[in-house]
């Protein structure tokens, strides 16, 4: 076992956990652009973190506009061994009601105006994604939430939409007839690029809704969504004080949770590979590179 660092990407509101110390926000450069905001580094219970929120301060990026790329290759470059998503979502069953959280284990992409991959043309590689949530992460988190009696589910699926605008009626019972559990606009590159970055990954998605398809609720707002965050966003703070020390030491290799993802996942021919494109790729995939 070895000692983890743990990302947090997340809503406003996450970095007032009590008890962090040490507070630091650094400027973290990507050769991909800029990263949502600073990182903001500090200790919880002895325990290293780093949190990022997705949004920027202050929430100045729309789902389109976040920078996924940069924010997953900002977190690699911060040390960080693990990585845990807070996200708002929308329910889209009966059973997961607001204040309600989802562990997810399955993605459904639906989004198409943004970047999903590092490897572009002069590297390509196709990672294994057929279960793309670290289970050892999952677990450690289902037994927080337990603990601390927040409304749990595990072994959802999410399906991850464009926005900004919320689902139309239509899209909503789609939705629900493929089998999904929770709609959001947030996940997806994320958890794709994570894999690509050899970072176990898992997502707390938070309800905060029921879409629109609901006949007894009425269509989601931004007031009643955010009027549920509030709460929401403090059972988070809660949640991670309690996991991080479940999680404060990992296996040296946590093959399950993509620490080996890239291993076979090189397809270009060594000779043919842009040397530009792999300095780019030196804090995601420089340990493959080293070996080639």
């Amino acid at each position: 076992m070895v000692t983890a660092t743990i990302g947090v990407i997340g809503g406003s509101g996450v970095e007032h956990i009590d008890g962090l110390i040490d507070q630091q926000w650094k400027a973290i450069k990507s050769p991909f652009g800029e990263p949502s905001d600073e990182l903001l580094f500090g200790k919880l219970d002895g325990n290293s973190i780093v949190f990022l929120p997705r949004h920027g301060r202050g929430h100045r990026l729309s789902p389109s506009s976040i920078n996924y790329r940069a924010n997953i290759d900002a977190m690699k470059r911060a040390g960080v061994t693990d990585l845990i998503s807070l996200s708002a979502v929308g329910s889209l069953k009966e059973n997961l009601e607001p204040g309600h959280f989802v562990l997810i284990d399955q993605f459904i992409d639906r989004t198409f105006s943004r970047e999903k991959t590092f490897f572009e043309k002069g590297c390509v590689a196709h990672v294994a994604f057929s279960h793309p949530v670290s289970i050892r992460l999952q677990e450690a988190l289902y037994s927080s939430c337990m603990d601390l009696n927040i409304p749990v589910h595990k072994n959802g699926t999410y399906i991850c939409m464009e926005g900004p605008q919320f689902s139309t009626l239509a899209e909503s019972k789609l939705y629900r007839s493929w089998g999904c559990d929770v709609v959001g606009m947030t996940n997806m590159p994320e958890a794709k690029l994570a894999r690509e970055a050899e970072l176990p990954y898992a997502t707390v998605a938070m309800v905060t809704d029921f879409d629109c398809w609901h006949p007894n609720h009425e269509s989601v707002t931004v007031e009643g969504v955010i009027k549920v965050m509030v709460e929401n966003t403090k059972n988070a703070c809660a949640l991670i004080r309690e996991v991080l020390p479940r999680i404060a030491e990992r296996p040296a290799i946590d093959i399950q949770g993509g620490d080996r993802a890239l291993d076979d996942a090189l397809v270009t021919n060594p000779s043919f590979r842009d040397p530009f494109l792999l300095e780019k790729l030196g804090a995601v995939a420089g340990r493959v590179f080293k070996n080639c």
